[in-house]
Order: structure tokens, then C-alpha cells, then sequence
């Protein structure tokens, strides 16, 4: 087994010194520390090559006025003359107007490290006078500090001599790069001991792809190239495991209303194209960078990504983002399970305000035909919305933060959006089946719990013992509602109104091919044993389609065959092909007789 591994030899005050004179005999020498994520030259590297070189030529030859349009063509040496066009009306109106900040900032670092040598002299000096005179703002997300910090690492690196005069915010070349460094091996620590805060995005998922593929590709450091490579990996499998045809599913910290109900067309899906092809082509300029540095993760990841022969069960732990208000907790630990099938995936977290604005608890989601349509999936909320939440993670005024919010995510303060947190609704799921549970405050911003239901469905209807039905070709789904509801009509969905405050769904969800029809699938949910109630606190019984009784209460323990649900050994990733435990800066991967282990306490790859 080959390791591939930095030693302490290597680190970076030797590395600056010696890094140019000992590069070639560490191209030749047996001992030398070999990119593990460098092309091999096999089918699989070829494949994605292919469709990398699809997606820089695509860029390369568009005709928008971007900092990545103007790196690809530096990337390919092709119509340079454009390129430059393109960075010198950019540095104008950047100059006149400057905006942007960490978003600015990453697209504009990669255009300078792929034009060196290509740029003219005079036009590469403006584009470094414009991080003395414009001062970004860094952010107050996980993903904002990734994008700022890997930026200012690099930028750095390019000019290491500069004095604090010749950045906007006064500090020194070595000043900036060390705290850039610092944060970032903190961030990549606390990611791989505890999870992410920001986990499980399918819209920002690109945004900590693109910082760690200029890590991976522009780092002078072999050690900040290895991790950010591993730190790929490590986001990859975390992926792979989660997602079916491209689309990312179950339970997200963060997703947009314009994406949640069609995932494919989400930036994560992108590099599920890129990496595994096991999906419609879609472009984002984060993948381009990726592909612009040649990185390729184990072919073993592609399998993992795409073998859907066998169910399984899947278990993660994430972190909240950091709580500054209303918590005893700075970092409140996420419970996910996803239950994968070769027709469709169900995902979940346990609920409560894990995420402010865009979270999404839970999601039923199955196979199409054509991914690209949407709407394949089933779920519940309640749309939730308060400066009490907002002040939890956000330092600025709680009576202004929703009107502050609204701004940007202008679906916030509506009653029938659909993504949200809610401190008033709380899940437990076992394999294929699933218990939500609402005890909404009266006087709540909101007072109802929705549920989706596309109109793509076979079949959607009610039936005499209370059971609500559905038929979505691959996939069946019982629901029993806990409280009495009506049906509104939207356009490409009905709506599950419940104007109840104590609330809940009992769900069931089975592969139609391990049934004889849909009719003997609604017997076999009809004779299944059931007992809610929405007196005192809401509670439901259950006894799944497997045979496991299924316990919970609001606010109390959840249990599987009377078993309570042991959350405190949950681990970090736990499931037939990623597993890692909490704390142990480590990942291994399997898929039959492979087996590749993330040693992230060294950096090695084994």
C-alpha cells in the first residue's frame, strides 16, 4: 500500500528555502512526497479529463465578462488578447466601483495565478494594486472565511515581500499569510474532528470546493497542497454517500428556494458530473477551477458515488455554526441518517434550529427519468421565522435582523416558504421510516405545518384509515397526519396545510419493486400498528414495514424496540463505505476489497 505523507522535515519555513532547489530530484526520488491526487494516466483519469477539458474550453470560449472566463483562456494560452481585455475593464471597474469581497477575491486569485507569465507586466501590477486599495469584507460564514482566507493565503505567497503599506489593511505580507494559514488549518481541524457548521449544502458546497482546489493548485507548501487535496476528498465522500444520480439528498444546513425542489440543478450536483459522470453535464465556474488544477480523487470514490446495488444505511455528525446568543452550547452536535436505495433516498437531522434561514430537516427523494425536471420529493416543515433565531448565530440587533435578512433572502418572513429551521419541530428516523413531530408556541410568527407534495406523482391520495398515499413509480410513500389538514393547490405542488400548533407525520417509504402493486403496498401499511396523539406533548408508535417498533415523544427520548436511540455515540460517519469517529482526524473509505484511509494528524494518505 502506497503512503503518501509530509514530514516534519517539510514544513514551510524549510519548504520557502528550499522548495525551488530540490524540486526536480523530488520528481525523481523514490523517497520524495508523492501527490496522490495527481493524473495516472488510467481510464478513469482520462474520463475525467475529458469532461475537465470540456468544462475549461466551455468557459474559455464564453463570451461573459468574468475573471474566470478571462483564466481560462490564460489556463489554455488561447485568445490571450480577449483575456486581457477582460482582466483590464475588470480592474476598472473595480477600481471606480469595487464590490464583491470574498467573491471578488477567489475568482480574482486564480485569474492572477493562471495569467503569470501571460499577463503583461503593467496590467499584472494594477490587478495587485487592487488588493491595496479595495478592503473585502470577510464574512461572517463558514464559507465566506474559506473563500477569504485561502485567497489571501495565496495572494500572499504570489507577493511575500510586501510591506503593510502595500495591502489594504495595513499588515505585511508574512502578517497576512500566517493568519490566513492559521485559520485555515484551524478550519480544516475543527471540520474533520467535530464536521462542518455550514454541512451538507448542495448550493454552497462549491464554495469551499473552489478555495481548497486553489489550495490544491497554486499552494507553494506540499503540506497546505496535501491537505487541501485530502480536505477534497474528505468533502467528496461526504458527498458520495449522500447522493443519488447527482442530486445531494436529505437533510441541509443551507439550501435556496429556487433550488430545493429541483437538485440537480444546485452547484454540488456540478462536480458530481465532473468526477463520477453520473449525471446531465452542468458547468459552475467553482468545478472550473477544480478542473483547471488537475486534481482527481480515487476512482474508488466514483464507485461509492454510483453503486446503488444495495440499501444501506448512513450516519453523520455535523456541528452547528457557531451559537453566539440563547445557548448554552457554542457548537450544538447534528445528528444525520440517510437511508439510500436504488430507487430513492431518505435523509434527516433530529430537528430544532441547526442552521438559520435555509435549512431543511428532512427529504424523501427518488428517482427520474430525467433529473433535470425536479420536483421528486416529498417533505414537511414548519416555516418558521424570528429574530430569536437569527440573533443565535448573528451578532447584529435582534429587532433588526429579520427586516436585515429579508433583504437578501427575501422568502424568510413567509408563511409558505419552504426551507427552514424551527425550534418547535423535532425528528427521529430508522432506516425507511420516520416520525416528525411539531409543539408549535402560540403567538409564533407562524402557525401551521406544510407539507410538500408534487404533483409529479402517480398517484396522491387519502385514504379511509387516515393514511395519506402516494405512488411515485419507483418509489411508494405512506403518511399519517397527526392533526386534521387541507390541500391547497400550487403550481407544481399541493400543499399540505395543517393550521395546528400540536402537530406531526408518522412516514413510511418502500421500493415499489418489493411490492406485488400498490395496492398491496397500502394493505401492508394498513395492518402496520399506529397510536399518535397530539394531547399534552405530540407522540407517535409505530411499527415500521421491517417489523422495529418505533417510540417518540416531543421533548423525549427516541427509541427503537424500546431501546432509547444512542445519540451520544453517534459517529462522525458510520456506513458501509466512509466512516470516521469524532475527534479522530481520520476517514476511511471502502468499497468491497478497497480500503483508502485520511490521516489528517500527519497529513498522509494511505
Amino acid at each position: 500500500m502506497k503512503t503518501y505523507t509530509i514530514t516534519n522535515a517539510m514544513k514551510p519555513s524549510l519548504l520557502y528555502t528550499l522548495l525551488l532547489a530540490t524540486l526536480s530530484l523530488w520528481a525523481c526520488s523514490p523517497s520524495a512526497p508523492i501527490d496522490p491526487y495527481a493524473g495516472d494516466g488510467s481510464a478513469y483519469d482520462q474520463e475525467v479529463a475529458t469532461r475537465a477539458d470540456s468544462l475549461i474550453r466551455f468557459y474559455a470560449e464564453n463570451p461573459g465578462l468574468g475573471q474566470l472566463q478571462a483564466a481560462a483562456r490564460y489556463h489554455l494560452n488561447v485568445d490571450l488578447e480577449r483575456a486581457n481585455e477582460i482582466m483590464d475593464s475588470l480592474a476598472l471597474r473595480q477600481e471606480t466601483d469595487p464590490s464583491g469581497d470574498m467573491f471578488w477575491m477567489y475568482p480574482q486569485t486564480v485569474a492572477m495565478f493562471e495569467g503569470r507569465g501571460k499577463m503583461p507586466e503593467a496590467l499584472m501590477a494594477r490587478q495587485r494594486n487592487l488588493w491595496k486599495i479595495y478592503p473585502p469584507y470577510r464574512g461572517d460564514t463558514e464559507n465566506h472565511w474559506a473563500m477569504f482566507y485561502a485567497s489571501m493565503y495565496l495572494m500572499t505567497q504570489m507577493y511575500p515581500n510586501d510591506p503593510g503599506s502595500e495591502w489594504y489593511n495595513g499588515r505585511s505580507s508574512q502578517e497576512n499569510f500566517e493568519e490566513a494559514r492559521d485559520y485555515l488549518l484551524h478550519w480544516m481541524d475543527l471540520t474533520v474532528t467535530l464536521g462542518q457548521g455550514e454541512f451538507d449544502s448542495p448550493g454552497y458546497y462549491s464554495f469551499y470546493m473552489a478555495p481548497l482546489s486553489m489550495l490544491y493548485g497554486y499552494a507553494d507548501d506540499p503540506e497546505m497542497k496535501l491537505r487541501a487535496g485530502m480536505m477534497m476528498e474528505y468533502l467528496l465522500a461526504d458527498f458520495a454517500a449522500e447522493q443519488l444520480d447527482g442530486m445531494y439528498l436529505g437533510a441541509h444546513s443551507r439550501v435556496y428556494p429556487h433550488t430545493v425542489h429541483n437538485q440537480w440543478s444546485d452547484n454540488s450536483t456540478a462536480f458530481a458530473w465532473l468526477f463520477w459522470g453520473n449525471t446531465p453535464s452542468l458547468f459552475r465556474g467553482e468545478s472550473l477551477i477544480t478542473a483547471m488544477t488537475g486534481y482527481r480523487p480515487p476512482e474508488m470514490l466514483k464507485s461509492i458515488a454510483t453503486d446503488r446495488s444495495e440499501s444501506y444505511v448512513h450516519l453523520e455528525r455535523k456541528r452547528t455554526r457557531h451559537r453566539i446568543r440563547y445557548s448554552d452550547e457554542k457548537n450544538l452536535p447534528v445528528y444525520k441518517t440517510m437511508y439510500m436505495t436504488p430507487d430513492y433516498g431518505i435523509g434527516s437531522m433530529q430537528g430544532g434550529l441547526l442552521q438559520p434561514i435555509q435549512q431543511q430537516t428532512w427529504d424523501f427523494t427518488w428517482r427520474i427519468p430525467d433529473v433535470r425536471e425536479g420536483f421528486n420529493m416529498i417533505y414537511s416543515l414548519h416555516p418558521y421565522s424570528s429574530g430569536f433565531e437569527l440573533a443565535m448565530y448573528f451578532p447584529e440587533e435582534p429587532k433588526l435582523l429579520t427586516d436585515a435578512v429579508v433583504k437578501s433572502k427575501g422568502t424568510y418572513d413567509s408563511a409558505d416558504k419552504w426551507t427552514s429551521a424551527s425550534p418547535f419541530e423535532q425528528v427521529m428516523q430508522h432506516k425507511d421510516a420516520l416520525i416528525a413531530l411539531y409543539d408549535i408556541e402560540a403567538g409564533s410568527r407562524f402557525e401551521h405545518v406544510s407539507g410538500f407534495f408534487p404533483k409529479s406523482l402517480l398517484v396522491r391520495e387519502v385514504d379511509a384509515s387516515g393514511w395519506i398515499f402516494a405512488n411515485a413509480g419507483p418509489a411508494f410513500l405512506a403518511w399519517y397526519p397527526m392533526a386534521p389538514y387541507e390541500w391547497q393547490e400550487e403550481e407544481k405542488n399541493w400543499r399540505l396545510h395543517s393550521p395546528h400548533l400540536k402537530n406531526g407525520a408518522v412516514v413510511q417509504v418502500a421500493r415499489a419493486s418489493d411490492h406485488a402493486s400498490f395496492e398491496a403496498f397500502k394493505d401492508a401499511i394498513r395492518a402496520l400498528s399506529i397510536t399518535t396523539s397530539v394531547e399534552g406533548k405530540p407522540s407517535a408508535q409505530f411499527t415500521t414495514l421491517a417489523g422495529d417498533v418505533l417510540g417518540f415523544s416531543y421533548d423525549g427520548t427516541a427509541t427503537v424496540n424500546g431501546k432509547p436511540v444512542d445519540y451520544a455515540s453517534w459517529p462522525l460517519y458510520g456506513g458501509p463505505f466512509v466512516n470516521a469517529a469524532v475527534d479522530s482526524r481520520e476517514l476511511i473509505l471502502t468499497y468491497k476489497d478497497q480500503r483508502r484511509r485520511l490521516d489528517f494528524s500527519k497529513p498522509a494518505v494511505e
